[in-house]
């Protein structure tokens, strides 16, 4: 079993317009081995489509430069490397991200380029697990649980890469607790 603990970026915008349609500008994986030993990092630019200029507003927030998405190959492409690196077709292997975000956005995208997205439903959300595990009121932001964990955050927020090299620490915090 290989854990694929990922992270997304997507296109945003200042408030939620009612006519953007969010995609993936950036997906980052560590992957796992059913021991919890990193085996592997993914990290790739993906150029979208619907909007390709990305707004002032995601630019700042994921300090994600235009000229990289510019330079960046389509979704079809990408994620074609990522299961490939994944191992999705040859391995058994368990999506696991810190929300449902990520897993819809991946489900979302693949029907938009029109690809197959049933091996996107592998999935365990770490977010909803975490708050079951730890028996919090409400559900905690990965910063807030990183912190409760008694981790610090590397890397810059809102960066797939670093969002999902953080949430390793909780994952491998939690190994043995984790339900899928």
């Amino acid at each position: 079993m290989n854990f694929i603990v990922f992270d997304l970026e997507a296109t945003c915008w200042e408030g939620k317009p009612e006519n953007k349609v969010q995609e993936i500008i950036e997906i980052g994986a560590v992957r796992l081995s059913a021991f919890g030993e990193v085996e592997d990092t993914f990290c790739r630019f993906v150029r979208p489509v619907l909007n390709p200029s990305l707004s002032v507003f995601c630019r700042q927030l994921t300090r994600i430069e235009q000229r990289d998405i510019d330079k960046a190959a389509g979704f079809a492409k990408v994620i074609d490397e990522f299961q490939d690196w994944a191992d999705i077709f040859y391995e058994d292997y368990l999506l696991c991200s810190w929300g449902n975000f990520d897993r819809k956005m991946l489900v979302q995208d693949c029907k938009l380029h029109k690809l197959d997205s049933e091996w996107a439903l592998e999935h365990i959300n770490l977010k909803r697990q975490y708050q079951d595990i730890r028996k919090l009121k409400k559900k905690r932001g990965l910063q807030a649980a990183l912190e409760k964990e008694g981790f610090e955050f590397e890397g810059s927020p809102h960066r797939a890469i670093d969002d999902a090299k953080n949430l390793v620490k909780i994952f491998l915090k939690h190994l043995d607790e984790w339900a899928y």
